[in-house]
């Protein structure tokens, strides 16, 4: 998967990353401001979670449920400085729980996952973005 597109096709782009999904655990990396929150709040729409879905960036974990009570989590790892601090949270007991885990800043655990995760980038231009899945 690949695609470009422009923000206010977002709800587009969302509906085909969730079908591209086939890991409980999601790896979002790009730049600061690249839309990594704001796809990740389409897709919890869709996965009808009714909650006002923030940015974790201070919290570093969200947690929310979705209509069918399915628990779904939503980190942001942007202010993480060492691998230490991921142990102190319980990052990997999140990762283990078989519940879904969208993570911005994914690449920075990538190499210390060792389940199977799904992995996107967005790349960000002047009025447009491009997701791909990376394998």
């Amino acid at each position: 998967m690949n695609v470009n597109y422009k923000l206010d096709e977002i709800q587009k782009v969302a509906k085909k990353v969730t079908q591209e999904i086939d890991s409980n655990i999601i790896l979002l990396s790009g730049e600061v401001g690249a839309g990594k929150t704001t796809l990740i709040k389409e897709i919890l729409k869709i996965l009808k979670v009714n909650d006002n879905v923030n940015s974790p960036t201070f919290s570093i974990i969200n947690e929310y449920l979705s209509e069918d009570k399915k628990t779904i989590y939503h980190i942001d790892l942007y202010r993480i400085k060492n691998i230490d601090e991921l142990h102190s949270i319980g990052l990997f007991e999140y990762l283990e729980s078989n519940n879904l885990c969208f993570i911005e800043w994914g690449n920075m655990i990538e190499n210390k996952i060792k389940a199977s995760y799904n992995k996107f980038l967005i790349e960000k231009g002047d009025n447009i973005r491009s997701i791909k899945m990376v394998k």
